[in-house]
């Protein structure tokens, strides 16, 4: 039986190089996209790298020239790269504003548009969106929140090619992208102590739905979001 084949976007780092990881421990031949960071992600032997920034739409086309190249066609396509850039409604000026729908509304739906034709029958999409939360702001909760209805819709248009379409939302993981915007791993942690679970995430953690959502273990789910959270969401639902 042939190797299962995963393309991942923003595989480079956080979720998407553990989800990398993860597949490739067990058989899959994977393919990540990565805007920074591609010529020294330390992945595994014979996961391919290539850069492509999700707002271009010449990168994006030429990093699935790349996939149909070395994967032929995908069982799973990850459209995991994307940009935060929390902050109030004054704080966000048009470059911040751009780059959020432009790398997470505009480079998620035509990566799905050009992969398309590289997915096989009964393959899995799975969307990063994020569970929510406070103090995001209204221009980032908008970009993240495009992203569900997309995901539901592209779950019944793709329903007759027995393609399903999920999403995973992670509530606190530790990643990379905390360092970013200049937050401190002590930071994370002492916020981790307020998640239910008692600790901030790890980006395995989410790995591990991802893969779920991509296996034959979710055949009969599509059109869902699975959060990773910790019962992070549990705080405000009781309130």
């Amino acid at each position: 039986m042939p190797a299962k084949t995963a393309l991942i976007t923003g595989g480079t780092s956080g979720i998407g190089k553990a989800t990398a990881e993860l597949l490739h421990s067990r058989g899959h031949r994977v393919m990540v996209t990565g805007r920074d960071g591609v010529d020294h992600a330390d992945l595994p032997p014979h996961v391919v790298a290539v850069r492509a920034d999700a707002a271009s739409l010449a990168d994006i086309e030429r990093a699935v020239e790349h996939a149909r190249a070395h994967l032929g066609s995908l069982d799973l396509l990850h459209l995991n790269a994307g940009v935060s850039r929390p902050g109030p409604i004054a704080s966000v000026d048009e470059a911040a504003f751009d780059a959020l729908f432009d790398i997470n509304v505009k480079g998620t739906f035509f990566t799905l548009q050009k992969a398309l034709p590289l997915l096989n029958e009964g393959a899995s999409v799975v969307f990063t969106v994020g569970a929510g939360g406070d103090g995001l702001g209204a221009a980032m909760t908008a970009a993240k929140g495009a992203l569900l209805p997309m995901m539901r819709a592209a779950a019944l248009e793709l329903a007759p090619r027995r393609i399903r379409v999920n999403a995973v939302s992670p509530g606190l993981i530790d990643t990379p992208a905390y360092g970013r915007l200049g937050i401190s791993a002590e930071a994370v942690a002492a916020w981790g102590a307020d998640v239910p679970l008692g600790r901030a995430g790890a980006a395995a953690d989410v790995a591990e739905a991802v893969a779920f959502l991509a296996s034959d273990g979710a055949a009969y789910i599509t059109g869902d979001d699975l959060l990773v959270s910790g019962g992070l969401s549990l705080n405000s639902r009781a309130a």
